[in-house]
């Protein structure tokens, strides 16, 4: 199993499998749940990262200040992608984003990591209307749609809008399977895996869907 210590350089990512790449983050999350992070001389990979990057994988999640990716995965500078909008929805610019993650620049796995008491997400299920946020919610309203819920349909439900936030991140993964014909070729012909997760905000853990 490769262990990431140093900035990765192109010799390393292109060892990387797609199977590796979510280990990576798998067993990054152990060990941040453990509080046995790897040491890391942050200055030095800004050195030796200032020339080039080689990020093994992409994550799209939210905004949310509770989900800094590379921390959950005890990662590094240089050492993945990171999308952040809130309610790690897909649209055409986070398309385009992870085209180039994947295809350009050798990432070898997209992330869509959603998490539990999304403040995006019960946005959507209480239809919340303001400014541009009105806009943005509705890119969440399928997955609301889309969960059979006979009582209430609010974001006092919790479960509700636990099964919204599931829902949401597998349509999201659904969408970039349909409308990036590049990513899909890629994850066809096994050069890429592309995945759902959710973080809980009560213990850190990620669990990979």
């Amino acid at each position: 199993m490769i262990t990431i210590e140093k900035a990765i350089n192109k010799e390393v990512q292109s060892a990387i499998t797609p199977s590796d790449a979510i280990n990576l983050l798998k067993e990054g999350n152990k060990r941040f749940l453990a509080s046995k992070h790897v040491g890391r001389n942050y200055l030095e990979q800004v050195q030796d990262t200032s020339n080039g990057q080689f990020p093994f994988a992409a994550i799209v999640s939210c905004i949310d200040s509770r989900v800094p990716a590379e921390i959950v995965f005890d990662l590094g500078i240089g050492d993945i992608f990171n999308v952040r909008i809130a309610g790690n929805f897909i649209n055409q610019d986070i398309l385009g984003s992870l085209e180039f993650a994947c295809k350009v620049a050798g990432s070898k796995a997209i992330v869509v990591m959603g998490h539990t008491s999304c403040g995006a997400v019960k946005g959507a299920c209480d239809q919340v209307e303001l400014g541009n946020l009105t806009y943005m919610l509705e890119k969440i309203k399928p997955a609301v749609d889309a969960v059979s819920e006979s009582g209430d349909r609010t974001s006092k439900n919790k479960e509700f809008v636990q099964k919204v936030a599931l829902k949401n991140v597998e349509l999201s993964v659904d969408n970039i399977m349909k409308n990036s014909p590049v990513l899909n070729e890629m994850f066809e012909n096994g050069e890429i895996e592309i995945i759902g997760a959710m973080y809980d905000v009560a213990s850190g853990e990620v669990r990979f869907m």
